[in-house]
């Protein structure tokens, strides 16, 4: 009767170390993660460096091309234009103020 006892306390300290090196070995994996994690973040922040520069020197030839940063700029708002069918284009008159959309959507009043 006395082995009972005696398994049953052999017992409870094999089931702690097993659970004590699964914990150890959860951490190492939380700790390896994390290490990967920041190691990614390095690769990641040089790639958008890179390409940061590539698009700095892509806009700068584009640029340079149109006649300066004017005509670049009114080179991409001519090729947004193109992109959407839904633009209001608003033409300044006199004085330079545009007439909003004066008169659109009004129906014309019947003569009796």
């Amino acid at each position: 009767m006395w082995i009972l006892p005696t398994w049953n306390v052999w017992r409870a300290e094999m089931s702690g170390k097993a659970a004590l090196a699964q914990a150890e070995n959860e951490r190492r994996v939380l700790i390896e993660e994390a290490r990967a994690q920041a190691e990614a973040a390095v690769f990641l922040r040089e790639a958008e460096i890179e390409r940061a520069r590539g698009v700095a020197e892509a806009n700068e030839i584009i640029a340079n091309g149109l006649g300066g940063p004017d005509g670049y700029l009114r080179y991409l708002w001519i090729q947004k234009l193109g992109s959407n069918q839904q633009d209001v284009i608003y033409v300044p008159t006199e004085a330079g103020i545009p007439i909003l959309e004066a008169g659109r959507g009004v129906a014309e009043a019947s003569t009796p």
